[in-house]
């Protein structure tokens, strides 16, 4: 049978503040050595389609996220290989249950509906993808004796964890096991009991079914989340080309679907649920001690990633990729340093990181939900400064790449060429500025910033106003679908 990879990519991913943000969430932070989460699953994905359908053919991978998230996670699947990428775009998260639906439909569509979807997180590490492989090699044999069962994925336990759901094993199967409960995330006391009986793997929210199947037994268990997907489906048909591999779910009946997961919704309820035990060296990067985790310590047990000096210091871990920091005299501690924001914290609480995360919603702080860097499709802006009436950028745009056609009611703006060259529309003209070169664009000009070049274009923009919120922009053209 035919594996298709489905990935999963939502949620902010709080704990990893400051690094992880809602514009700039957990999938798409940098581990230490250069590369994303989600640029790891998709090339996983790709090993895998490669090993188990056979690498003559072109994997086909199925990402379920956020319509905010679509370029940046477009980016990251062109780096990991040749791949036929198909994007399926959520308004608003519905969690994983309403996801997985729409994937499942999607899948019967555009590849039968024998085919087995394999389910995977973009923000989970997996650092031995031959184990990976062996345990989807188990459940496929599963699946192709008994085409209804939904497999999940156990990962076998190497203490007692207490930040994870753990499945307790019930009948044995002849490559897995039948699932006799879902346990939530226990007290150490109880975790210990767990390991010590040997009857449970932690919950590593990885499954592997029909698509079919799925969407039978969803019907079964959870109408309330079939029906309302059903009809969000029914909703996308008329995007379906064989050339649109990007459909978006429509929100009003999305809106309908339970904001709810796929354990609750239908694992927990269904009697043809079987996990596979694997030992592939699974971690759901769920705080910011196992990004230090991955470092390698010194003889003092101190950790950093960037630029970092200890003095005096031990069991202390730094991140800071754009300056120096120093510790002295310090002892079990975090240091997070980002451009706009700072995290010092005590590893015994680093689950309470998220705290932060919500007291910035509360007090509407932009650092919760952007970083001073901010990636757009056309490529990058950084805020320099700012003060009352001016803002100061850096805009970066790729090659190729253009802005909308837009207009500011509350600002102008000064745009001076530092690389590159600039195609600019001011107004009724169309100019080139070249390096050294610069603009005005008075408020009310309709204007757009384009970049025809091979090469990389680099512009100091100045803005003076009233306002100068990011949601003071109307749009009348875009290339990336952003004009209603």
């Amino acid at each position: 049978m035919k594996i298709i990879p489905v990935i999963l990519s939502g949620g902010a991913g709080t704990r990893l503040w400051p690094v992880s943000r809602e514009g700039h969430p957990k999938p798409f932070m940098k581990l230490p050595d250069a590369e994303t989460l989600i640029e790891k699953t998709y090339r996983r994905a790709i090993h895998l389609s490669n090993k188990l359908n056979g690498s003559q053919v072109v994997p086909e991978i199925v990402t379920v996220t956020n319509r905010d998230y679509y370029f940046m996670s477009r980016d990251e699947l062109d780096k990991a290989g040749q791949v036929n990428g198909h994007f399926l775009l959520e308004p608003f998260g519905r969690n994983t249950a309403g996801a997985i639906a729409m994937a499942a439909y999607y899948v019967k569509h555009q590849f039968g509906p024998n085919t087995l979807m394999l389910i995977l997180s973009a923000d989970h590490l997996i650092q031995d993808e031959a184990a990976l492989i062996q345990a989807v090699q188990q459940a496929s044999e599963i699946l192709s004796q008994q085409p209804n069962y939904l497999i999940t994925f156990g990962i076998i336990p190497t203490g007692p964890e207490t930040g994870f759901g753990y499945i307790r094993k019930g009948i044995e199967l002849n490559q897995g096991f039948m699932v006799d409960t879902f346990v939530e995330k226990p007290n150490l006391a109880t975790a210990q009991q767990y390991i010590n009986s040997g009857e449970y793997v932690w919950n590593a929210g990885m499954f592997c079914f029909t698509a079919d199947a799925l969407l039978n037994e969803l019907q079964v268990c959870a109408p309330e989340v079939s029906n309302p997907a059903k009809e969000s489906w029914s909703g996308m048909t008329n995007q379906l080309d064989v050339n649109n591999k990007m459909i978006e779910i429509p929100g009003p009946l999305f809106q309908q679907v339970p904001d709810i997961s796929i354990d609750y919704a239908l694992m927990e309820r269904s009697k043809h649920v079987a996990v596979v035990p694997s030992d592939m060296q699974w971690s759901d990067i769920g705080s910011w001690n196992a990004i230090r985790d991955l470092v390698a310590a010194d003889g003092n047990n101190n950790r950093f990633y960037g630029e970092a000096i200890f003095v005096n210091s031990k069991n202390t871990f730094i991140q800071s990729e754009d300056r120096l920091v120093a510790a002295v005299g310090v002892d079990n501690m975090m240091i997070i340093d980002t451009p706009d924001a700072l995290l010092v914290a005590n590893p015994n609480q680093s689950q309470e990181v998220k705290q932060v995360v919500s007291l910035l919603k509360k007090s509407n702080h932009d650092s919760f939900k952007l970083h001073r860097t901010v990636m757009r499709p056309w490529g990058t802006y950084t805020v320099l400064e700012e003060g009352p009436g001016f803002k100061m950028k850096r805009i970066e745009v790729k090659p190729g790449a253009r802005l909308s056609l837009q207009m500011h009611h509350h600002r102008s703006e000064h745009w001076v060429v530092v690389k590159g060259e600039a195609l600019v529309i001011n107004g009724d003209e169309e100019i080139i500025i070249k390096q050294n070169q610069s603009t005005y664009i008075p408020k009310g000009h309709r204007h757009r910033l384009e970049n025809k070049t091979q090469s990389e274009l680099a512009l100091i923009e100045v803005q003076c106003g009233d306002y100068l919120g990011e949601d003071d922009i109307v749009r009348f053209e875009d290339n990336y679908g952003r004009v209603a």
